[in-house]
């Protein structure tokens, strides 16, 4: 007996997205398979307490020795695929489907002498053709009754079927149209059985004939205008592509294709590969590999091709989806090809439901990378070996328990920030993430900007530990000062320690870290150095990690650190550098977009959003609003005085442009005041011209520095 929690996925790598899941035994053996909504409570849910367990699961998570999911679309491809996966594996502990109830399908019964379309469900009969199954009755109830219109096969009971033989008179479907009435003789045998076989090609895919046969009609049924009745063809025809979509896992009746996907990144590559026999997915598998060498996703396509089919175990099929194609292409579709005996279509598919596979499988194969990554982080002994590998690297004295990782972010030397992420034990600590705006100068400048923020940030340490009574902050004109002796007075400030006594939180820059990260090279690192040195600290580490070809540079060092592609200390390195990236360039996206949409409104002191579109909405335009009076802005509902005096002598110190002109175009704006002011003034194409001067003479024209607004040339107030 197993017990649950030695395979229990950590709780943050179980995805929230629909999939289904698999048990399986030591023996590799699936044993139970389920569907959800949601894959993380669902699954939670099987390792809680086992004494709160319905028996028969307690029983089955104690059997299990792991577990596994696929993620999809929608609740309705968990539930196909679930089907397909209960039928394909036969799982000791799905002999009953929840709530006891089946799947419906829809079923053509050949085998009778008059075929009848009718929905089934449970065990399958022979004779019987079956299409499905289907997430919900009324879409097969929804398709019937579409077709009926232009395949009338019966679908009465053989009471009613022989109850309108004895009669003479056919049900109402035969007079509305929708049976062709074999009970009454007015189709042969023969003929109903072509009408219901017909009837499967349809279902088996084969639709576009009918689809156009509809589309015709509509046409001209609405070029005679009998327009009711194009109306009804044209909803027939959405209801019929409503109810024939063919989801994300199942493909057309008869579809046999391998589908290739992958997830990737600078030293790891997961595989995941779908196998499509009859339409269905009838088996998944994938690995997770390293990229001992540089190789593209071309490259590693034809790597995974190799392993899957080289060993002779797995059969190729007619298809082979893949995200790239190999170069050349040629050769492994030739020697596709002779494994399979016929002509193999190795290609990358661009549109349709086996794009929208293609894209299911990526999205497990995204899953599978992100849980394996998970796996090695939250494992503390990997997170060990990972530090130990840094500090024999580096040649610490110690493992770096607390590592903060800088990177500057800007867009053309505009909206420069920067940002410290902090990882503590081989953990992200989000907590402890800060960002910074560079304030000491403008323009592009990494080395310049990595020097002030490191210097902000150490500065702000000294401060703390000044107020703790731990160590004297040096002077800013004497960098080289060294500390002065810990107070040991208490009474003369706060209580020594890097937690505040009065929030009971830690200080916000009171740990300092044992290894400090820089994005970059050398001269990043020598900057680094330098700011360290100004403030006279000397006992945290410093290192740099070029991205180019992931180098670790120490300072005053003229080679680099190169530390093994599969090493877990590279790997830790990794992680943090592209956090602190992706911190940085969030925080600078979201700046740059403040300063795009800003206007001369928005840096009036206690004036909000509401009450700036009260004012756009009541004046029209900036142009007139900018003319109010004060008694005018306070009959504005929500514009008290004080804040309409605020607004008027805000408007009164920005001296308006005559007109303005779009830079791109040479178009001279009717009083750009009006509208591009609202939204930034010169940020949106307009550039203003100062009265009295005549416009330029074509779109390159340049500006005078003079003629901007200012609300297009003041930075923002940090």
């Amino acid at each position: 007996m197993a017990d649950p929690s030695t395979y229990r996925p950590a709780p943050g790598a179980i995805p929230t997205s629909p999939g289904v899941y698999r048990f399986r035994d030591a023996h590799g053996r699936v044993i139970y398979v389920g569907k959800a909504k949601s894959l993380r409570p669902r699954l939670s849910s099987y390792f809680q307490d086992i004494a709160g367990l319905h028996p028969r699961t307690a029983t089955m998570v104690t059997t299990a020795a792991s577990v596994e999911w696929t993620v999809v679309g929608t609740e309705v491809e968990a539930l196909q695929l679930e089907y397909s996966w209960i039928k394909e594996f036969d799982p000791r502990f799905n002999v009953k489907y929840r709530d006891d109830k089946s799947y419906p399908e829809l079923a053509v019964t050949l085998n009778e002498e008059f075929p009848r379309v009718q929905v089934m469900r449970g065990a399958h009969k022979k004779g019987v053709r079956y299409f499905g199954p289907y997430g919900h009755a009324w879409a097969i109830r929804e398709t019937v009754d579409l077709l009926l219109r232009v395949f009338p096969v019966r679908t009465c009971s053989n009471g009613v079927f022989k109850r309108a033989a004895q009669v003479g008179r056919p049900c109402l479907l035969g007079y509305i149209g929708k049976c062709a009435a074999p009970c009454v003789g007015k189709i042969s045998q023969a003929e109903h059985v072509d009408l219901a076989e017909e009837f499967c090609d349809f279902m088996a895919g084969r639709t576009g004939n009918y689809l156009r046969r509809l589309e015709e009609q509509m046409r001209d049924a609405a070029a005679d205008m009998e327009y009711e009745k194009a109306a009804r063809l044209r909803d027939d025809i959405g209801a019929l592509k409503r109810a024939m979509e063919k989801n994300a896992v199942v493909l057309a009746d008869g579809t046999d294709a391998d589908l290739l996907a992958l997830a990737e990144d600078e030293l790891e590559a997961a595989v995941q590969i779908f196998h499509v026999r009859g339409g269905r997915v009838r088996g998944q598998r994938g690995w997770v590999t390293d990229k001992v060498e540089d190789v593209d996703t071309a490259a590693l396509v034809e790597h995974a091709l190799q392993q899957l089919y080289g060993g002779g175990a797995e059969s190729v099929p007619r298809e082979v989806l893949v995200p790239a194609l190999p170069e050349p292409a040629g050769p492994v579709r030739e020697w596709l090809s002779g494994l399979r005996g016929s002509q193999v279509d190795l290609r990358v598919p661009q549109r349709g439901d086996k794009k929208d596979l293609m894209a299911t499988v990526e999205r497990n194969a995204q899953q599978s990378l992100a849980l394996h990554k998970t796996k090695r982080a939250s494992d503390l002994t990997t997170r060990s070996r990972a530090l130990q590998e840094i500090a024999d690297a580096l040649e610490l004295d110690s493992v770096p328990l607390r590592i903060e990782c800088f990177d500057i972010s800007h867009l053309q030397g505009e909206d420069v920030v920067a940002s410290m992420v902090v990882f503590e034990d081989g953990l992200a600590r989000k907590s402890e993430y800060r960002r910074f705006q560079i304030k000491g100068f403008e323009g592009q400048d990494d080395v310049r900007s990595m020097h002030e923020v490191i210097s902000r940030r150490f500065r702000r340490y000294l401060q703390e530990r000044e107020q703790t009574g731990e160590w004297a902050v040096p002077e800013a004109d004497d960098p080289g000062q060294q500390p002065a002796e810990p107070a040991t007075d208490g009474a003369a400030g706060p209580p020594a320690g890097p937690i505040d006594p009065e929030t009971g939180r830690p200080r916000r820059f009171a740990y300092p870290p044992q290894l400090l990260v820089v994005d970059g090279g050398q001269p990043q690192v020598a900057a680094a150095r330098r700011a360290l040195d100004e403030l006279g600290i000397d006992d945290v580490a410093l290192c740099g990690l070029a991205k180019r070809l992931e180098e670790v540079w120490l300072p005053g060092e003229d080679d680099a650190v190169v530390l093994p592609r599969s090493s877990e200390g590279l790997y830790l390195l990794q992680r943090v550098r592209d956090e602190a990236h992706r911190f940085a360039i969030s925080y600078q996206r979201s700046k740059r977009s403040k300063r795009l949409t800003a206007g001369e409104l928005d840096s009036v002191p206690g004036l909000g959003e509401t009450r700036r579109q009260a004012l756009l909405k009541h004046f029209g335009s900036l142009k007139k609003l900018r003319a109010a009076t004060v008694d005018e802005l306070c009959a504005v509902p929500g514009i008290g005085r004080r804040t309409a005096e605020t607004v008027a002598a805000a408007l009164a110190s920005r001296t308006p442009a005559a007109f303005a002109v779009n830079t791109a175009t040479g178009e001279i704006l009717d009083d750009g005041a009006d509208e591009g002011a609202v939204t930034g003034g010169a940020a949106d194409g307009g550039a203003a011209v100062p009265a009295g001067a005549a416009p330029p003479a074509g779109p390159a024209a340049p500006m005078p520095p003079a003629a901007v607004p200012p609300t297009a040339t003041q930075p923002e107030t940090p």
